[in-house]
């Protein structure tokens, strides 16, 4: 506390401490979203530098969901233990340079480990920044959870809109557009961490199980739940992130200064759909929400895959932006609720089953296309979908007073 009060007498702040927080918190998410649209956006050119077929595309993009996946009870245990705001210090730093390093990578070998460090560091990331997001909810005693997942996406719009002015216009390396972010990186560090929250520790507990092993985590069917639909979404979500440029290159067949088109048209539509979304879960409740994003998606993908041409890819992939736009965040917050587990070890449990789909949804992706063609990778990816649509009545009976 007397770093954030002499933080903000050095700049002549006079915010509420809630808003500090907020606007700490904002700034991670914002560059987590930057971050990870720099490293998307300059996959197309990777694949083409090593000379990648889409399967062995499809099993290099498997390290990131890799390093993520196993870092999860670590990360729990740590921002458990330490405190989110002294994880997320840490991983502000791994993030950055694992990118960094991945631009220096000369030999697969280095990309594997530069990619494998990239999850990591955006799983610590992941699970100490959603910890302060459900800390600071908690202040303001409202949904304001899709806004943080909100500024995650309205960042990776912009780190887009950037690096195509970086690849067609300045022409830079993939080494050093990493590096500027990395400088971006250092400035939310050195400005923003001191109005972190506090002191949000868990009280020492005698262990019953190691904190390495996803078993220390005992899951209860709402958390569940919780995690197959965040599975659901998260392997579409994987999918646009990793092969919408490059469906647009190899099946709509745009053109090069066009390639990056559909996916600037899910991440728009997806900031989008995050900043609206705690209203529309306020008037209709999270299940309902969920089912229409589910069917969004499902939507989405048909279309783009039915019709494969440069508008109706950028509408159905804008469609999918929308359906993938508050899934995620409402399956956190309602995990931050939980009575039964810490908002740690709760979201820990869920995005260890989510993000199973950014583990198996790539290299999925990679594999059916090599044998089958891309396109009938993306309509199975469409029937995951479907299942969101399924799963989320199912919250209901579990805690209705996490659905008011």
């Amino acid at each position: 506390m007397d770093s954030q009060n002499s933080f903000r007498k050095f700049f002549g702040l006079n915010l509420p401490e809630r808003l500090c927080n907020r606007m700490a918190a904002s700034a991670f998410f914002f560059l987590l979203g930057f971050g990870f649209s720099c490293w998307a956006t300059r996959i197309s050119d990777i694949q083409l530098q090593f000379g990648l077929n889409d399967a062995e595309l499809g099993s290099m993009l498997l390290l990131i969901p890799i390093g993520q996946f196993f870092t999860m009870p670590l990360s729990g245990f740590l921002v458990g233990k330490y405190g989110s705001k002294k994880v997320l210090a840490l991983a502000g730093v791994v993030y950055p340079l694992s990118l960094i390093f991945l631009g220096l990578a000369a030999q697969i070998w280095q990309l594997y480990i530069g990619l494998f460090f990239f999850g990591v560091g955006g799983n610590l990331c992941n699970i100490s920044m959603n910890t302060q997001a459900v800390a600071v909810e908690k202040y303001y005693g409202r949904s304001i959870m899709a806004t943080f997942h909100g500024i995650w996406s309205l960042a990776g719009f912009a780190g887009t809109a950037l690096s195509i002015f970086i690849v067609n216009e300045l022409k830079l390396s993939p080494f050093e557009h990493f590096c500027l972010l990395g400088a971006a990186a250092t400035f939310t560090l050195a400005f923003m961490r001191p109005f972190l929250v506090e002191n949000d520790a868990e009280k020492p507990k005698p262990p019953r199980k190691t904190p390495f092993s996803l078993s220390a985590v005992k899951l209860d069917k709402y958390i569940v739940t919780l995690g197959f639909i965040a599975f659901c979404c998260m392997a579409c979500e994987g999918t646009m992130f990793d092969w919408s440029v490059i469906y647009f290159r190899d099946v709509v067949r745009a053109p090069q200064d066009m390639i990056r088109y559909g996916f600037v048209a899910f991440l728009c539509c997806m900031a989008t759909g995050r900043f609206t979304a705690d209203k529309l879960v306020t008037k209709f409740g999270h299940i309902a929400v969920v089912m229409a994003s589910g069917m969004l998606i499902v939507s989405g993908l048909s279309i783009a895959v039915v019709f494969p041409k440069i508008a109706a890819g950028m509408a159905g992939f804008a469609l999918v932006g929308f359906g993938v736009s508050s899934v995620v965040p409402i399956c956190y917050s309602l995990a931050g609720r939980s009575r039964t587990m810490s908002t740690g070890k709760a979201l820990t449990g869920v995005t260890s089953i989510g993000f199973l789909g950014f583990l198996l949804g790539p290299p999925v992706i990679g594999y059916i296309s090599n044998a089958f063609g891309l396109r009938w990778s993306f309509a199975l990816i469409a029937l995951v979908g479907v299942n969101a649509v399924y799963l989320a009545p199912k919250l209901g009976k579990f805690s209705e007073s996490s659905e008011n």
